[in-house]
């Protein structure tokens, strides 16, 4: 018992070091701080006030919604008041029987508090109503009229452009949480996979990853963080994705790719991060966002490959079994990239291939043109 819970609590403290130092977290997070950062260059964040409010957690918009808009009631309440005060409207001045009211039954704070409330969001109960007698109250409740528009329409224009942010989107895109390197038609590939859990499409998708790694220079100067592009691709290309399922990307491992001196005793040695990037844009909306995530060498799995996820019913309807999303099988592998380009007998490819259990064989033979899965 005491052995398992030193072996929980040696992964928990493995993992938590592995999560500091990825620069992208698993859900596309930059794991990333600004420091001595000159107040000039802060100032800029109040001059570009939009997208700094946009960018604000929720309970921040929230809470400033709720201020500017008491605050604003309150402000001119005051004024309200004072400009009462100032015609002798209020009850404690004893106004005469004749007297001309700027705004009737405005005569104390509280009073004109609700008269500032129901002019800045029209609710006009009729009880309080300014009068023609004071031309400083008519330009006030201009002024009001105006100011309270603009902040109706910035506020509520925050909050659509928070629900609408494009990154929400990106929420209903998941990567596998593991990278496989298997053969694949005579290559040897990295291969990754990538669904989309909504039934309406990305378009002009786009996927590339880069490889973020320290390099050290002949002339001995490091390069922290260097980045080297690495190619993702399907059967089809890699542009413009028919993304309608989930598809499994590859990269293949030639002489000019950064993982062909690994080997697989000496991948999870290495130290760098594979960045993947899917850029799109949402079919729905028409806004164009990014997916990210990220693999180290620990999440890259050597002579693996996935499980097949596709299948078609006797009905001919295709379906996705998510459950084998990141399931893995072991196939057979060459253990380095060298030995699989240069070497032959060891290609070790698996003949029989990998059976897939959700195929449900079709007996519709009214369809000549029956995709072949």
């Amino acid at each position: 018992m005491m052995f398992g819970i030193r072996k929980r609590i040696q992964d928990y403290l493995v993992e938590r070091r592995i999560r500091r130092t990825r620069l992208v977290t698993k859900y596309g997070q930059c794991n990333i701080e600004f420091g001595n950062v000159k107040c000039g260059n802060q100032f800029a964040f109040l001059v570009d006030f939009w997208t700094t409010f946009v960018e604000f957690r929720w309970r921040f918009v929230l809470f400033f919604f709720t201020v500017s808009f008491i605050l604003s009631w309150f402000i001119f309440g005051l004024l309200w008041f004072w400009i009462a005060r100032s015609n002798g409207d209020l009850t404690w001045q004893n106004p005469s029987k004749g007297h001309k009211y700027c705004v009737e039954n405005v005569s104390d704070l509280i009073t004109a508090f609700l008269f500032s409330m129901e002019t800045q969001t029209s609710i006009g109960y009729g009880i309080r109503v300014i009068t023609p007698h004071c031309s400083g109250a008519v330009t006030l409740i201009i002024t009001q009229f105006l100011i309270g528009s603009i902040i109706n329409c910035f506020m509520c224009g925050i909050i659509l452009a928070k629900i609408s942010i494009p990154k929400k989107r990106a929420k209903t895109i998941t990567f596998s949480q593991t990278a496989v390197i298997c053969p694949k038609k005579d290559f040897l590939c990295l291969m990754i996979r990538v669904a989309n859990l909504r039934k309406t499409l990305m378009i002009g998708s786009q996927i590339y990853g880069k490889l973020l790694r320290t390099t050290i220079k002949p002339n001995g100067e490091t390069i922290i963080m260097d980045q080297v592009n690495i190619e993702f691709m399907v059967d089809a290309g890699k542009d413009n994705l028919f993304f309608v399922c989930p598809l499994t990307l590859y990269h293949v491992i030639d002489k000019a790719s950064p993982f062909f001196e690994m080997a697989v005793d000496t991948l999870h040695k290495q130290e760098f991060e594979l960045v993947v990037f899917l850029d799109g844009t949402a079919e729905t909306t028409s806004s164009a966002c990014q997916v990210r995530t990220s693999f180290i060498p620990q999440e890259i799995m050597w002579g693996y490959s996935f499980m097949p996820i596709i299948s078609r019913s006797k009905e001919g309807k295709y379906r996705v079994n998510f459950s084998n999303f990141s399931k893995v099988v072991p196939v057979a592998t060459a253990h380095c990239s060298y030995c699989f380009h240069n070497m032959k007998g060891h290609h070790l490819h698996c003949i029989n291939g990998i059976d897939n259990g959700e195929f449900e064989a079709n007996d519709n033979l009214e369809q000549p043109n029956m995709t072949k899965m």
